[in-house]
């Protein structure tokens, strides 16, 4: 599989270093009970690491020649699954007869960084039957979603992924640990969604349109950027100072925001 020639339409890069491999096998902890889905398994960096300590892995892969170079090792643990991942029903494994009914799905991959924010949008439809996720990601794009607000990296992908999930940076990773080595540098992310939500959005359609009107204009108030939606005084109602620029909102005060507007 080392002559595999890696394809630019499906953004590969795949992973080599075995040091960073070694420590996110150790990041992710898997189990033998327990049930692991990959994204974008691609030479099998962590897939076989994966496979010697757990009982089955289902892995999602759209590249028809890596799945062909996979299919070679006939392991009885590994069952592909060709298709694109922003298609890909996971509510399709959680259902299962192998998988028991209380057993959330445990997710990983080396995400392809030019369809990644798509993707975990994707993903985060199915946090109700998803215990964690480990993901490679640009490094950028891991700073954006574990941000803090009053931050310049804070912004939409903070706020919706954070509302779903704990989120956690767990290693930042060179571009030498990858063939060919992306242009950009990269990390690990942790993503464990809520068990219950700290903040519960009435209608999260709605949160998601508030938070992308907001950040729509971030140099500006949230008294310009959110005055198709609500005025001043109604923010000011829920304890929130509309002289204030987007990145300056919490989480707990954008589901405010949006759970006084959905009402309007």
């Amino acid at each position: 599989m080392a002559n595999y020639k890696t394809k630019k339409r499906f953004g590969q890069h795949f992973l080599h270093d075995a040091g960073v491999i070694k420590q996110i096998i150790r990041d992710i902890n898997p189990h033998v009970n327990e049930r692991f889905v990959e994204i974008g398994p691609g030479l099998g960096a962590l897939t076989f690491p994966l496979l010697e300590k757990i009982d089955a892995l289902d892995v999602i892969e759209i590249d028809r020649d890596v799945i062909a170079r996979l299919e070679q090792y006939k392991n009885k643990k590994l069952t592909i699954h060709s298709v694109d991942a922003l298609k890909f029903d996971l509510d399709s494994l959680s259902t299962t007869p192998a998988l028991e009914s209380e057993t959330q799905l445990r997710v990983v991959g080396n995400l392809p960084y030019n369809i990644s924010t798509p993707l975990i949008f994707h993903l985060l439809e199915y946090a109700h039957s998803i215990k964690d996720m480990h993901f490679m990601l640009q490094n950028e794009v891991v700073q954006r979603i574990t941000a803090a607000p009053d931050s310049k990296t804070y912004g939409r992908l903070s706020v919706m992924v954070q509302y779903f999930c704990e989120t956690e940076y767990l290693l930042f990773v060179s571009p030498q640990a990858f063939n060919p080595p992306p242009k950009v540098d990269s990390a690990i992310l942790r993503l464990t969604p809520w068990k219950e939500l700290p903040y519960r959005a009435n209608d999260e359609k709605h949160l998601s349109k508030l938070v992308a009107q907001a950040f729509s204009m971030r140099r500006k108030t949230l008294r310009n950027t959110l005055k198709k939606m609500l005025s001043s005084e109604q923010i000011e109602s829920v304890g929130v100072d509309p002289s204030l620029r987007p990145e300056n909102i919490s989480v707990a005060e954008y589901v405010a925001l949006s759970n006084l507007s959905v009402e309007l």
